[in-house]
């Protein structure tokens, strides 16, 4: 009953929008794992989510953002707190001026990267291969083929947990490899990119060999991206290639055989099989090779009872 009064709280509060109780995060990870959301929310209008916000900061709720869940490793026994996905309204617009793109957060890097090439914006090709959108590509510094995300931001709209609103240029941000410190407490909205003038070939070009480089070197089975960030050493995907631990199997989960740092879904795995796999190589990278690995996904939620 409870549950049932606080999701009406938040339809209140936030308007336009969707809220759904007990949602399946496995619905909404590319890994296809994860338990449920206590609530869901997509707000579609920056004040609905700053109301959203508020009310959670009051109420004690705990809140989480989720994107296009591709980095993101969700326990089985889900999330307790507001999950908000912002996919619709004032988070998918993008427009074009000049060599710059101003999207908003729930716009895939895909339509990014698609825009740029129709308005001969060259530099964003890199992203057509991530399967994420912009907010999550933020939070995380994504990168591919060389490039990273903040090589190409000029600003960041973003909302602290109490619903107040900022821009951030990127100088005034703590960027990382493979993370943006500053949007754990702050979530990004939109962003504004910048490229260079590019002709159309030249583009097509880098697109096909990101194209190339994804279709050659990744699975295309469920899958989270990369489980772990590449040590000093060598690479990870390499690592766990040359400790012959391609194809390991725990219960549903497996290390791919297309590429060493991937774990794919072959159908009904857990988070916890997915869990164990990742313990065991980082075990054995440590016993063999005396390399500590970092994981790269996201790993959120609780374990099952």
């Amino acid at each position: 009953v409870k549950d049932l009064e606080i999701s009406a709280q938040l339809r209140e509060v936030m308007g336009a929008g969707e809220v759904r109780l007990y949602e399946p995060l496995s619905k909404h990870t590319t890994l296809r794992v994860g338990g449920p959301a206590r609530f869901w929310v997509e707000p579609e209008t920056r004040g609905g989510l700053a109301n959203v916000l508020e009310f959670c900061a009051v109420s004690r709720l705990p809140v989480l953002f989720i994107g296009r869940g591709s980095n993101l490793l969700v326990r089985d026994g889900g999330i307790a707190g507001v999950v908000i996905h912002l996919n619709r309204g004032d988070f998918v617009e993008l427009k074009v001026d000049g060599t710059e793109l101003h999207v908003g957060a729930g716009i895939r890097l895909k339509q990014v990267a698609a825009a740029a090439r129709n308005a001969g914006i060259g530099g964003l090709e890199w992203m057509e291969g991530i399967p994420g959108n912009v907010g999550g590509s933020l939070r995380m510094n994504a990168g591919a083929m060389g490039a990273e995300t903040f090589e190409q931001v000029v600003s960041v709209q973003v909302v602290s947990s109490r619903g107040e609103f900022e821009t951030l240029r990127p100088s005034e941000m703590q960027i990382q490899y493979r993370n943006a410190p500053t949007l754990r407490d702050r979530y990004a909205v939109s962003a504004v990119f910048r490229g260079e003038a590019a002709s159309l070939e030249a583009i097509d070009l880098r697109l096909a060999e990101s194209s190339h480089k994804r279709k050659t070197t990744q699975p295309i089975a469920a899958s989270a991206g990369c489980i772990f960030k590449n040590p000093p050493e060598c690479p990870a995907g390499k690592l766990v290639e040359e400790l012959g631990l391609k194809n390991r199997r725990v219960g549903g989960g497996r290390v791919s055989e297309i590429h060493g740092n991937f774990i794919v879904n072959d159908g009904g795995a857990r988070a916890e099989e997915i869990l164990r796999l990742i313990a065991e190589i980082q075990l054995i990278a440590k016993e063999k090779r005396g390399i500590e690995l970092q994981t790269e996904v996201q790993i959120v939620g609780v374990d099952d009872e």
